[in-house]
């Protein structure tokens, strides 16, 4: 499956690797990774996001932050790494 990152992903992954934490760099690859195999089981909790989130799920990044991504075709789009959805 293809990887595709929102402009803002994309700018919170920079702010990741800029932070310097190396743990949660690690759990963001280690959830990417299972993403890709399981879109919907796996680790990090996923939960299915309702109300203005529906067709998006969610992962634990840790307890304040979660990766926010929607499965389309044969694509998954990264839309949040940072914060609560």
């Amino acid at each position: 499956m293809e990887i595709e990152f929102t402009l803002d992903a994309k700018k919170q992954l920079e702010e990741w690797k800029k932070s310097g934490n190396k743990q949660i760099q690690k759990k963001i690859s280690e959830l990417i990774n299972s993403i890709i195999e399981t879109p919907f089981t796996g680790i990090g909790k996923p939960e299915a996001l309702k109300y203005n989130w529906v067709g998006f799920w969610s992962r634990r990044i840790n307890d304040e932050h979660r990766l926010v991504y929607k499965v389309m075709d044969d694509k998954i789009i990264i839309v949040q790494l940072k914060y609560h959805y």
